[in-house]
């Protein structure tokens, strides 16, 4: 199932302006830590406030390289029984991002799912290049599954998310977990990063002036990947796996001023020619990041809400 908006549509109104209001972030010309500190202060000023939770914990993983750091959200609304879980893996191009930029965010997928969200707070590059965030989220939901009765959690109802390069951790762990699991029920891709090596039509037509741009995903993609790293990696770049056949249920979020969009796009039409149930929902007027932008932009609510009961009904049959 294809789920798309009309082509052509200008920029949401509410999108031009936070554009026109902010200045350039020319990640490319800061160091690692400088733009983890703005980024996650332009996060923090437009993501949800005071987002109601049953609770939040905080929990540890082992993981390759020590203990991996876990926030876990249980909705509003939970009763005794074991809930499905989501493992959520946050953006940033695999240089930026922490838990707290997306705790709104996991907030509102762990109510309007049902489920308990388990947020990973996997290694950065370049301090940790590929594939140590991958090893840690892999790590994460392996740690889940073998102690969902401790969690609460239905170890047959594991779904993994992720936006921009956390899409694609997400997106890279279920093909390693299909070989060697544990099994994911559902794939929830959110404007996923999937052929770092290559440059799409969109990322031609996108790549400047839209909040993300192609030097800030140069930047991003040499801090992971660096010199002699083999690009066409199926675990660094999903697109290039050569079979998508037998992958979990997918629900893919593209937005259309998004230079990241055509992935997105590419990957839906691949798995449904796999044989994988997806559904592909395009928003035309969007940018790259927008689901992060909650506490302006109402869109940015729906869109995840929708999102959510797409999950909770695949979860529900699985």
């Amino acid at each position: 199932m294809f789920a798309r908006y009309s082509a052509g549509m200008p920029l949401d109104p509410i999108i031009e302006h936070l554009l026109g209001a902010m200045p350039p972030l020319e990640l490319a010309r800061m160091s690692p830590a400088q733009a983890r500190a703005v980024t996650r202060e332009l996060f923090l000023s437009v993501a949800a406030k005071d987002v109601p939770i049953g609770k939040t914990e905080t929990l540890s993983a082992p993981g390759p390289a020590g203990a991996i750091g876990i926030r876990a959200y249980t909705p509003v609304a939970a009763g005794g029984a074991a809930l499905p879980a989501v493992l959520f893996f946050h953006g940033g191009g695999w240089v930026l991002g922490d838990l707290d930029i997306y705790d709104a965010l996991c907030r509102m997928l762990a109510n309007e799912s049902g489920a308990r969200v388990l947020s990973v707070e996997y290694r950065l590059a370049p301090e940790h290049p590929f594939p140590a965030g991958l090893d840690d989220c892999i790590a994460a939901l392996k740690w889940a599954v073998a102690n969902a009765a401790e969690l609460g959690i239905d170890a047959n109802r594991i779904a993994v998310a992720g936006d921009s390069a956390g899409g694609n951790l997400a997106a890279a762990a279920t093909l390693v977990c299909k070989k060697s699991g544990p099994k994911i029920a559902f794939q929830f891709l959110i404007y996923p990063a999937l052929w770092p090596a290559q440059e799409t039509g969109s990322m031609r037509a996108y790549g400047e002036r839209y909040f993300l741009d192609r030097a800030a995903m140069k930047w991003f993609s040499n801090h992971y990947a660096p010199k002699g790293t083999d690009t066409c990696d199926p675990r660094l770049s999903p697109l290039s796996a050569p079979d998508l056949s037998g992958l979990p249920p997918a629900y893919i979020v593209t937005a259309g001023f998004d230079p990241l969009h055509d992935e997105g796009a590419i990957y839906a039409e691949r798995l449904k020619a796999a044989g994988v149930a997806v559904v592909l929902v395009d928003y035309p007027t969007m940018i790259h990041g927008f689901l992060s932008m909650a506490g302006v932009l109402p869109l940015a609510g729906e869109a995840l809400a929708a999102a959510a009961r797409a999950m909770k009904d695949a979860l529900a049959r699985a």
